[in-house]
């Protein structure tokens, strides 16, 4: 089965920014199956399953600490969705491994994995403007509608994903310049 991890920050003071693209990619997702991802008691994380195919979740654990969820499952592969501040706003790009380029929640899924042999799907949040920092940036509310594109590449792409398209049929589908990318 297949673990989409979709990252982010929980609580209503997180919920609509930057951070949380992973989760509303997620989200979005999970609604194309009919699907809300549900706690259950006493886990750090929702979750849905998509039939015998994926299984969707948001570790509630903060993003420094993605990578504690893990123990609770055994994914013959897994998928990853984070926000990139390397891309413009928008765009999405899959990768299969790879480091974490300083992103800590990749960072913790890594040291929980043993290695960073996931696929990862990335959604482009822009770099900080002159006066913002990194950290107000990524924890900012999302103000560019762009991103929402973004998070709906990404769901398209996982929703190929999990019905059975191969990693490199999806990733040549998306990892195209902003614009041209498949709808």
């Amino acid at each position: 089965m297949l673990l989409v991890l979709g990252l982010g920050n929980p609580g209503p003071k997180y919920e609509r920014t930057r951070h949380n693209v992973g989760f509303l990619a997620v989200e979005s997702c999970a609604a194309f199956f009919q699907l809300r991802l549900k706690k259950r008691c006493f886990r750090l994380y929702r979750r849905a399953t998509v039939g015998d195919r994926a299984l969707l979740v948001q570790p509630l654990t903060y993003m420094n600490k993605s990578g504690d969820v893990l123990k609770h499952f055994s994914p013959s592969s897994m998928v990853v969705v984070c926000d990139q501040m390397d891309l413009p706003a928008g765009t999405i790009r899959l990768r299969k491994g790879g480091s974490s380029a300083g992103h800590r929640g990749l960072a913790s899924l890594m040291e929980h994995t043993g290695d960073g042999n996931f696929i990862r799907i990335y959604i482009g949040i822009g770099r900080p403007n002159g006066e913002e920092g990194v950290i107000d940036h990524v924890l900012g509310a999302i103000d560019d509608e762009a991103i929402y594109d973004g998070i709906g590449l990404a769901a398209k792409a996982l929703v190929s994903l999990i019905e059975g398209a191969s990693f490199e049929e999806v990733a040549n589908g998306y990892n195209r310049r902003p614009g041209t990318q498949l709808p």
